[in-house]
């Protein structure tokens, strides 16, 4: 069975980077506990190529943000899924979250945030 993944962008402002990946590591952990097999988190280094359209331009990033790239490896499309109506439900989640959406220090904000799931179309190991 072929695995599916969760794919997101989204800009952090630079003086809360430490504060989003402390909640980000033990957000991976919920993610394990119901089911997901790998959860990554990258921050943007080398974000143009010319003729294309970046990560930047996409989320409407300002000077004072840095895009996050992240994706959580799922077995499968049922796990997957599973998950997303489990995870959000998890009091924990909402304890963490909660100073992340704080409207006076805003750190994330979902509606800036591009997401989707994806199933495999080319892998290529090795």
């Amino acid at each position: 069975m072929a695995n599916y993944i969760d794919g997101f962008v989204l800009p952090i402002s630079k003086l809360y980077l430490d504060d989003y990946k402390k909640v980000a590591e033990k957000v991976a952990g919920i993610w394990k506990e119901y089911g997901a097999i790998a959860y990554f988190e990258y921050v943007g280094d080398d974000m143009v190529l010319e003729g294309t359209k970046s990560f930047m331009e996409t989320v409407s990033a300002r000077e004072d943000e840095k895009i996050v790239f992240g994706w959580v490896v799922f077995p499968s499309k049922e796990v997957r899924d599973m998950a997303n109506k489990k995870v959000p439900q998890d009091p924990r989640m909402v304890e963490l979250v909660a100073p992340l959406t704080h409207p006076e220090k805003l750190i994330f904000d979902a509606s800036r945030m591009v997401y989707g799931g994806f199933k495999p179309l080319v892998t290529s190991k090795g």
